[in-house]
C-alpha cells in the first residue's frame, strides 16, 4: 500500500472590529505537541481544502471566516513532529471574538507585533514570518 502525507489546511485569520484590524487568531493547542499554532486541522475524504478551512474555523475557534487568499502550500516533511504532513494555508478575515473548542485549549487575538514567535509550534513561525512579510 503506497503512504502519502496527510493533507491539512491552516488559515490566517485575520480579526477585524468595524473597520479597524484587531490582530491573528492563535490558539494554544490541547494536544501534543504543545504550545501555540495558527488553527486547522485535516481534509477530510470528499472534502476541498477550501471547504475544510472553514470547517475546522467554524469547530476549532467558532468564526465564520472569508476566505481572500492562498498563503502557500507548506510540505517539509520534517514540519509536523507526528508524521508527515502537507498544508495548504490560507488568509482569511472574520470579526467576533475567537471561543477555543475542538483541538485548542485557548484562543487569542494577537496584535502582529506581539506574537510570540518562540512559542509557535511546528513550523508556523515560518508560515507567520512568510505573513508578516509578504504585501497586502
Amino acid at each position: 500500500m503506497i503512504e502519502t502525507p496527510k493533507l491539512t489546511t491552516d488559515v490566517i485569520i485575520r480579526v477585524w472590529e468595524e473597520d479597524r484590524f484587531q490582530g491573528i487568531v492563535l490558539i494554544d493547542r490541547k494536544n501534543p505537541p504543545l504550545g501555540l499554532a495558527i488553527p486547522g486541522g485535516f481534509v477530510e475524504v470528499g472534502e476541498s481544502v477550501e471547504t475544510a478551512a472553514l470547517r475546522e474555523m467554524k469547530e476549532e475557534v467558532g468564526l465564520d471566516v472569508q476566505l481572500v487568499g492562498l498563503l502557500g502550500v507548506y510540505s517539509d516533511p520534517k514540519r509536523d513532529p507526528r508524521f508527515h504532513t502537507a498544508s495548504v494555508v490560507f488568509v482569511g478575515d472574520a470579526t467576533g471574538e475567537p471561543q477555543a473548542a475542538s483541538d485548542a485549549q485557548e484562543a487569542s487575538i494577537y496584535r502582529l507585533e506581539e506574537i510570540p514567535l518562540d512559542r509557535l509550534v511546528f513550523d508556523h513561525r515560518e508560515i507567520l514570518l512568510d505573513f508578516l512579510g509578504s504585501p497586502d
